[in-house]
């Protein structure tokens, strides 16, 4: 019988620990703050897209941040949101949706890390070699790097999942807001040396590349600004830059603060706090970064409101 309870196909799952008194704030904030996910992403690509003066490699890659940005937040905030008035002791999910939610979050965080790294060669190539610009960045490259962006994450993500999977379970709690690789492999009560010596191997392979690649880039940006004397285009290429870092550091924050606080016992709480919010800051900060500091893509906003402010005004006064 308890073989039984323990091969399961159900597992349960803590999700975030809210209080009684904080079911309806709680709620009612990770839903504003999905929707705001949702709006900016979405209108920054469909902005990019049906823009044509936009149709360059630096905003076609923002369109790939936002994209994986809304994939990111769905992966794990409805799910969130759903269980808020769900008692502890009741919340459960199903073993294969488990593995898709860790599939799918792990595929997430490799890919931003991938498309941060393009972004920062997109900006070398523009400042440290203008004049080979075009012939290096084609369309062709472009979508070659993007593919890969994708497709290299899928690839580590598969193969950490396929060793998870193979595992058999005698446990059936999983003490985390939602699910990811280490909460599985931890139902399972074998040898799970394998695992841990590919899950750290393959994550040192990304943030490592990702950490080395984008210091080495803007070094070398910075180092060719320092040299030329044109302020104006200095003072544009460094604050591009200075977008691009900004949000590399934010997500880098949120990626290793989590680790850090399961690492301490009496942090444990607010480590599971600090896993979900990966998923959050980054997808909702990262529109208003890029809005903000890219003069031709603010310009656009502006000019998209000025329009419907126009046609609003004329439609009254008809």
């Amino acid at each position: 019988m308890e073989n039984e309870t323990f091969n399961a196909d159900i597992i349960m799952i803590e999700g975030l620990k809210v209080s009684p008194q904080s079911y309806i704030s709680s709620f009612i904030v990770l839903l504003t703050i999905y929707i705001f996910i949702m709006v900016s992403n979405i209108s920054l690509v469909v902005l990019i897209s049906m823009e044509r003066s936009l149709h360059e490699p630096m905003y076609m890659l923002f369109c790939n941040m936002s994209i994986n940005d809304v994939f990111g937040a769905t992966v794990i905030i409805p799910r969130l949101l759903s269980e808020v008035f769900t008692p502890i002791t009741e919340r459960s999910i199903h073993y294969i949706d488990c593995a898709i939610q860790a599939f799918a979050c792990h595929f997430h965080a490799g890919t931003s890390h991938a498309v941060l790294i393009i972004m920062a060669f997109d900006r070398y190539v523009a400042i440290c070699n203008p004049l080979r610009y075009a012939t290096i960045m084609t369309n062709r490259m472009l979508v070659k790097l993007s593919v890969g962006a994708w497709v290299v994450p899928f690839i580590l993500v598969a193969i950490v999942m396929g060793l998870t999977l193979r595992l058999t379970r005698c446990r059936r709690v999983i003490i985390n807001p939602f699910c990811d690789n280490p909460s599985l492999f931890k139902l399972s009560c074998q040898n799970l040396l394998i695992n841990h010596i590919y899950g750290l191997a393959s994550a040192a392979i990304v943030l490592g590349s990702s950490l080395c690649s984008i210091t080495l880039t803007y070094l070398r940006v910075t180092m060719v600004c320092l040299r030329n004397k044109n302020k104006a285009l200095n003072s544009r290429a460094l604050q591009t830059c200075a977008t691009h870092l900004a949000v590399y550091l934010i997500m880098l924050v949120s990626s290793f603060t989590p680790m850090i606080m399961h690492r301490q016992p009496e942090w444990a709480d607010n480590g599971k706090v600090a896993s979900v919010l990966f998923h959050v800051i980054p997808p909702a900060l990262n529109p208003i970064i890029y809005g903000l500091q890219c003069k031709e893509l603010r310009q656009k906003i502006v000019s998209v409101f000025h329009k419907k402010k126009v046609m609003n005004l004329k439609t009254f006064h008809k």
